[in-house]
Formats: structure tokens, sequence, C-alpha cells
């Protein structure tokens, strides 16, 4: 699923956030622990937390909301999935194979696995066709994840574009009952990683005709299920809850009979961690900010464990081409102009990056003890994908140190603020200033931020952000003027702003998380001629030419497409994508901030039991499937001892499952 997130709404109030990357299902609650199996005899069997957001449907082909996702993720099965270690996993598929060309993948699925409606009552049997019917109801309801795959399967952006209207000319076929063969447009060596996606599950034929225009609604009736757990109750701003398919293929890697969801406005933190300590949750989300913070600490301490960083990167964006000025603390065209000549210069954005103090800003949630917990200094994760020994953020930095030694000394890791530096920030300010003045720039530079005022964490975040680039800097040089206004006037001036030129602010906070296991996944964004986050920048596309060219995205486009073209040696191909992440990191259009996941929790999971994916929807945090419970609150030492296990056997595993690919080309 394709997705720009919005910063505030994710790292700094999103419910789905703060309760979903941390507090309930993180990707670190994955997979098994050491020592736990004394502790499973009595395990309970019933799971108790909270939602945040009612899925407004349950059209899976169509809709790509997490909301959506959280649920169907738990009901509908596809081809594959991923396993604890991320490895990814026959599910509906038994085996699979792709040709030596790398364009035709073919999938045999396993007999005898059914459709049930709500009820548990059997409907029909899952078929080859029906993920045709799946993808075909999907590129006629104009899904929102289309754009992950109508490029990749033949003749599928045809198709969707109106040019042809006969499906059969689309690369989706059944073979026979049990043989589906899809036909890609060139190679995509993570092109597995795409069928775990909402997009690409199967829908029933019948069923789908019989419900007409009300199949999808937000009723359990709406759909049919293959996959571990039933629907039985979805209340609007009350209650979600499963119930175990008893049936299920895979029954015996379902470890809990019932789940119940209660819903959760946010408004009362404290109540997470109350009802936990009462025994109505199975897991809490803590906020190190919050007022009874201290006294959870006293009663948990060595009960409090922070989940590793997650794969969602957030970054401020820099509005290099602002055009609308209907919320600005600017008083004169002056301003506007000094500000907008100020942010075309890569010296000026290279001294807002390095005059950021990002452990200052992600304590405003994280509190001082888990503030770097969350620190990411790239958009691309470093640990994202490997070249032998070698992670990607250690290619990257190789490669950005070539752009000056300001970069010498930066690590393109998780977990520590290496970017910060008030010195370097001062020497590239007096780099800027002087190029600046030459072109007739005035200062104080004045800087736009708006944020929600009655966002607590947003405004605190902010307001670190001015006092960390002002007291570097200087005010006689920068000025940063937090806007505050309500909700509504925010978003429609940043995420919900209908054109680039509507985006009214000079920086703003922003998100994205991955959609498959390739760099491009990230780094695409800032495609010139395609990238979903031109808008943020106030560039529409392939109407900016010289704004484009002035901050170099026309270059950026020279390796994105050398990268792209690489296609048969994995290891190339990543390393010329590290060339781009060192790009993207030298213009500071992006300036990465933190990620998601680092979240403390206190809870009664086994650590490490589920599946984990970076991709798709089957690592959901909301994902209950292979995750075990216990009596016992995890405490600290179990947990990084699991943790420690977990990221050996990754490593391992995921060598091992690299190696055994080359069975699968025929």
């Amino acid at each position: 699923m394709v997705k720009i997130l919005s910063l505030r709404r994710l790292l700094m109030k999103s419910k789905k956030w703060l309760l979903g990357a941390g507090a309930v299902l993180s990707a670190a609650l994955l997979l098994t622990a050491c020592g736990q199996s004394e502790k499973k005899a009595d395990a309970p069997k019933t799971f108790s937390y909270v939602y945040a957001m009612d899925p407004s449907s349950l059209d899976y082909s169509v809709t790509s909301k997490s909301s959506t996702s959280d649920v169907i993720a738990n009901v509908v099965d596809g081809l594959l999935e991923n396993d604890k270690y991320g490895n990814l996993i026959p599910s509906l598929a038994e085996d699979w194979s792709v040709s030596k060309d790398g364009l035709t993948y073919t999938y045999k699925l396993r007999k005898g696995v059914k459709w049930y409606t709500s009820d548990g009552e059997e409907y029909a049997e899952v078929k080859a066709k029906d993920f045709v019917t799946g993808l075909k109801h999907a590129a006629d309801g104009k899904s929102d994840g289309l754009s992950l795959i109508q490029d990749s399967i033949k003749g599928l952006a045809e198709y969707v574009s109106g040019e042809s209207n006969d499906f059969s000319t689309v690369g989706v076929k059944a073979v026979d009952d049990y043989t589906v063969e899809y036909t890609l447009n060139k190679p995509e060596s993570f092109w597995n990683s795409k069928v775990t996606t909402a997009t690409m599950l199967p829908v029933n034929e019948e069923f789908l005709n019989s419900k007409g225009s009300d199949y999808g609604a937000p009723t359990p009736s709406s759909i049919l299920y293959n996959g571990p757990y039933f629907l039985k109750s979805l209340t609007s701003k009350s209650v979600i809850e499963y119930e175990k398919n008893p049936n299920y293929w895979d029954k015996d890697n379902v470890k809990i009979d019932n789940i119940k969801l209660t819903f959760y406005d946010g408004s009362d933190q404290e109540s997470l961690i109350r009802s936990f300590t009462q025994g109505a949750y199975t897991t809490a989300r803590l906020f190190p900010t919050s007022s009874n913070f201290e006294s959870t600490k006293k009663e948990y301490g060595d009960k409090i464990v922070y989940s590793p960083q997650e794969a969602t990167s957030y970054y401020l964006t820099v509005n290099v081409n602002r055009q609308s000025y209907n919320k600005t603390a600017k008083t004169d065209e002056a301003q506007k102009t000094s500000t907008k000549e100020a942010l075309l210069n890569k010296n000026f954005r290279q001294a807002l990056n390095f005059a950021l103090d990002r452990h200052s800003y992600t304590a405003q949630l994280n509190g001082e003890e888990g503030a770097d917990k969350i620190i990411r200094n790239s958009l691309v994760p470093h640990d994202y994908v490997q070249v032998g020994e070698k992670t990607f953020g250690e290619l990257a930095q190789a490669e950005l140190v070539s752009y000056g030694d300001q970069w010498k000394d930066v690590a393109l890791t998780d977990g520590k603020d290496t970017i910060y530096s008030p010195e370097k920030a001062k020497a590239a300010f007096a780099k800027a200033k002087a190029e600046l003045q030459a072109k007739g720039v005035t200062f104080p530079i004045h800087l736009d931020i708006p944020v929600e005022q009655t966002d607590v964490i947003a405004v605190q975040q902010t307001n670190s952000l001015k006092q960390s680039i002002e007291s570097t800097l200087g005010t006689e040089n920068v000025i940063v003027d937090v806007l505050q206004m309500t909700d509504n006037e925010k978003l429609s001036i940043t995420s919900q702003a209908k054109v680039p030129a509507q985006k009214d602010y000079d920086l703003n906070g922003t998100g994205w998380g991955p959609d498959y296991q390739d760099p491009a996944t990230y780094l695409n964004i800032l495609d010139a001629k395609k990238g979903s986050a031109l808008k943020h920048l106030g560039i529409t596309r392939g109407k900016d030419p010289e704004v484009m060219a002035q901050v170099g995205l026309d270059e950026y486009k020279k390796l994105l497409d050398d990268a792209a073209a690489e296609t048969s040696d994995l290891n190339k191909r990543y390393e010329k994508y590290a060339k781009a992440q060192a790009w993207v990191s030298d213009s500071s259009l992006l300036i990465p901030v933190a990620s998601s996941g680092g979240s403390p929790t206190v809870s009664r999971t086994v650590p490490f039991t589920k599946a984990y994916s970076q991709v798709g929807i089957k690592g959901d945090p909301f994902v209950f499937k292979g995750l075990e419970l216990q009596n016992d609150v995890v405490t600290a030492k179990e947990y990084e001892e699991a943790f420690k296990k977990w990221q050996q056997e990754k490593i391992e595993t995921n060598a091992k499952y690299q190696k055994e690919l080359e069975k699968h080309v025929k």
C-alpha cells in the first residue's frame, strides 16, 4: 500500500502509531522467546487491548488504509506470508516458481482451503480464479493500492487507464483450479513481497456479485473469510472482536482463541496502564511525558521494554517552491522572497539539518530515556537490505562522504543523532549567507511551521525544533515561526492540500512507510517524474523543471534510473541505490528525524512469536497469528535475551532463505 504518513498524526498524536507500532504488537514482538516453554501450558487464550480507528470499508482490494488492513490481515490469507524472521513462506500457495527471465511467477495453491461466511459456514473452495477476480475488482474499483503493481503486471496499466477494456490482456491467469500465474513487464527481484499486500488478495466472484454494492461494507457479513480468524463484531467507536477459525488450514499456529479490541480516542493516556494493571488489557503503551509515568516506573521498572525501531521513516519536508501565504507570520514580500531563496540553497538547508537537535525533539514524545530509541538519520532505514556483511546504511555512508567533509563522521544508523552539530550548522550557514546576500537576500529568514494547537506533544516538539535552530544559528539569521492552528486548518494546508501550490508552509513533518522489499520503495518518492513527495516540496510534477533543476532533482533522477535498470545483480542494485540515498542525505530536502517503533510498553505477550515484516499486511502490528501470551509480565531482561536470540536467528535464516531462492527459478 502506498502511503504518505503525517508526522503529526503518526509520530505525535496518531493512535495508530502510539498504540500500534509499539504498544500492542510491534514488529518487536515477533519471534520465539527463549526460556518461555514452561510458561505456555496455562497461557491465556484471550487478547484484550484497544484500537483507535474504525475501518470505513472491508473491501480490501480497493482500500489500502491501515484501519482496513489491520482487520483483513487477520481474516483473509493470500499467496504468501512472512515467517518470524521476515522470510516469505507459503500461505495459500504451497509452492512457487519464477521463469529464468524473471517475468513469469507461478503459484501452486494448496487444495482444500475453504471460504467461510462470518457465521463460520463453508461457502466455497479457494481457487486460482479468485486471485484473478481479486485483481480485476481492484482495477475496476480504482484501488488506491494499484500504483504499487500497475506498472509491474503486464497490461494492467493499460487496463486501468482505459486504453484496453479487455481484462484477459492483463498478466494474471488461472492456469487451472490450483495454479495462478502472473506475467510482469520487467524482472522484479522483490515481486513476492508485493503479493503480501491487500490488493493482491483473492476474492470469490460469486459472493462479490451476490453482495453488489454491499460488498465490503464495514460489517462482518460483507466479506468471506479464509484466514485464521472470523470477524465477529465491528461496532463503530466501540469494539472489534475476533474468534479463531476452527477449520483454518494452519490452525496449529493460531495460539489465541479470542481477541477483543475496545475503541480508544487518545484522550486519557493513563487509562491504558490503569486497565493493564487491573488485568483488563494484555499490553499497554506507556507515555514517558505523562504525569503518571514516574509512578508507573516504580511499579513496573524492570518490566518496561522498548520495541525495536520499525520501517516507517519520519522527516521534515522543505517547501522549496512555496506559492501560498494564507497562513504565515511573514509581514512583507521581502521576507517571502528571501525565505524562498534561502530554502532553494543547499548550504542553508544543510545548516537547518545540522542545527536540529533530534534527541531533544524525540524526547518530547519518548522521554529522555527513550529519545534516542526512535532517532533515524536517513530516509531508507540503515538495515533495510544488505550487501554481504554490509548494511545499506554503511554503503550509503561511504558514498555520502564524497559530498564533503561535513559528512565524514555522520553515521546513517538508527538510535543516535549523528547529524546534529552546531559547528557544522554554523559553517554551512556562513557559506549560505554569503551566497544569499550576493543575491540580495535579507536576514533574518523567517520559517513558517504549522502545528495543531491542541496537540501538546506536537507543540512541544515544534518548540524544541525552534529552540535548537535559533540558538545554533542566531535569531538575527533565522527565526522559526510556530503557527498554531486547528486540526482542520493544518490538514488543509499540509496533507489534504489538493495541489502543491496549496502547501502553505516552509517546513512540515511527514513520513513514509515501505511497500516492498527494495530501497526504491523509499527513494522513488523524490523521482522527478512520478515522486509522491514532490508535492510536499511545492513542486508540481512535469511543471516546475527550473525548480527541480535548481535543487538537483534532475541529477537525482539519473541515479534512480541507473539503479532501477540493474535487475540481475542485487548487490550492484543496492550499491547504486545507496548512491541515491547519499544524494538525498546531502540535499537536505528531507530532514530525517525519527522512526516508528521504539515505544515503551508493558506486556503479557511472549516476545517475538508472531510474523515479522517491514512490508505487506501480514506483519502489521495488529496481526495475531502466531502470537503467544503468558501470565507474567515480560521483564526487560527476558525481552533483551529474546531479542538478541531473534536477531542472530534472523541473520542466519535470512541468509539461508536468499541461498534457497535459486531453487525456485525454473
